[in-house]
Formats: C-alpha cells, sequence, structure tokens
C-alpha cells in the first residue's frame, strides 16, 4: 500500500520549495504540471511513498528542478508570476496531514532574491 510522504513546503519569490522527507529513497519520480506535482519514491524497506499535490498557482513546469539527498528530496517549482506570495501550497484550502510549512526556512521576503539566486545556483551545481 503507497503512503503519503510527509512535506514540508515554504514560499519565496520566485520558487516554492518542497522537501518530501524519506531516507534513502530509491525509483524517485517527480512529475510538474502547470497546476500539479505528483512525487513517488521508495524508502529502503520497499515502502512505495506517493503525493499529490494540486498546486495553488500556475508554475513553470520546464523551470522547475528536484534534488535527492539522502534524508529526503527537495523540489524547486518556479512560480508563473513571480513575487506573488503563496498564502499555502494546495489549491484547496485544506491542509493535508501529512503536509507543514517548513518554519526554518520561512522569512519575509526582504531583500531575499539575491539569497535565493545564490541557493538555486548552488543546488543546480550539484
Amino acid at each position: 500500500p503507497r503512503q503519503p510522504a510527509k512535506t514540508l513546503w515554504y514560499d519565496r519569490p520566485r520558487y516554492v520549495y518542497l522537501e518530501f522527507c524519506v531516507e534513502d529513497s530509491t525509483d524517485v519520480k517527480v512529475v510538474i504540471e502547470d497546476q500539479r506535482l505528483v512525487f513517488s519514491c521508495k524508502n529502503a524497506d520497499g515502502v512505495e511513498f506517493y503525493n499529490e499535490i494540486n498546486l495553488y498557482a500556475r508554475v513553470m513546469s520546464k523551470d522547475s528542478r528536484e534534488k535527492r539527498s539522502d534524508r529526503s528530496i527537495t523540489c524547486f517549482v518556479r512560480k508563473w508570476k513571480e513575487k506573488v506570495a503563496w498564502p499555502r501550497i494546495t489549491k484547496e484550502n485544506i491542509k493535508p496531514a501529512w503536509l507543514s510549512v517548513d518554519f526554518d526556512n520561512w522569512r519575509d521576503w526582504e531583500g531575499e532574491e539575491e539569497v535565493e539566486r545564490a541557493m538555486v545556483e548552488q543546488y543546480a551545481e550539484v
């Protein structure tokens, strides 16, 4: 049986970031459409994880990417409209139990764009 991965998200001027918390993931698949993200993978024990998120607003699927680490898979999803804050990640105003805000990374945008650019570039080089 599939189960949803615990997911953290936070908002930035140009991207929204989603972190799917699965350790030692394999078979990672991330499909990003205009307004939907589908994530799936397995963990070391062969448990299947599956998350489907109808996104709050339109995104640029071509300009989005993901990065896998031993602890999680982080997706950065490029917003269609930059500098428009997302009050939530889901289209529906309901918060699934597996989804939470990543408060460690959630902060005001003042002067954030340079920081964000550096962060994305650093990820892109990995």
